[in-house]
């Protein structure tokens, strides 16, 4: 017996390609603040994110449906560490003409949309003086909230160095935080102060 198949079981087993400009107007502000926690500042943090999006844009064409967070969680960590070990500027060519007034309008600054979620000073600080290989690690691991799985899978490197990487980033931190006193003030974002503070969460998996 054969049966129709609605549009949305259609839809389902054919999905189609998002637009650029929905990716912008719906993913820009998850990219600004990954992008922010690893650059550690606004500047770099906009200029990480207008790079990911020419990259998606240069890219949308050959991408595979799939999890689409976690493509953008590859391209902007790649373009961190490749930025980060070559320091070498993308060109912004053929692109839409209206492509920085469009990111402009999306992007929203720490000093409003993130400024509930920032560290304190220090750990910023800690935060951006560990190496790129670790920093992006322990970002993904007890900001963002991946799994180790996850993360290996974002990278390209193995579950193994995954955990090595996060151990040894956590341990840095924890010896560039030591001078601090435990307080109650503190607010924890993502579980990481709780990982610095040796208590178990959800991230240490």
């Amino acid at each position: 017996m054969t049966g129709t198949v609605s549009p949305e079981s259609a839809d389902a087993e054919n999905p189609t390609t998002p637009t650029w400009d929905a990716i912008v107007r719906q993913h820009s502000g998850r990219v600004y603040r990954l992008a922010y926690r690893l650059t550690g500042n606004a500047h770099d943090a906009e200029d990480l994110t207008q790079e990911v999006f020419v990259r998606v844009f240069r890219s949308l064409s050959s991408y595979q449906p799939g999890t689409f967070e976690g493509w953008l969680h590859r391209i902007t960590t790649n373009l961190f560490l490749d930025q980060a070990r070559r320091r070498q500027r993308l060109r912004f060519d053929a692109l839409p003409a209206d492509f920085a007034d469009k990111l402009a309008g999306n992007c929203a600054s720490p000093e409003t949309e993130f400024a509930h979620e920032l560290f304190d000073a220090d750990i910023e600080l800690a935060l951006a003086a560990l190496q790129p290989d670790f920093r992006v690690a322990v970002v993904l691991c007890d900001v963002e909230g991946l799994s180790y799985d996850e993360i290996a899978d974002v990278l390209g490197i193995k579950t193994g160095t995954v955990r090595s990487r996060i151990h040894r980033g956590r341990a840095m931190l924890r010896n560039a935080l030591e001078h601090r006193a435990p307080t109650t003030e503190r607010a924890s974002i993502g579980g990481m102060l709780d990982v610095l503070d040796g208590r178990p969460t959800q991230a240490g998996r």
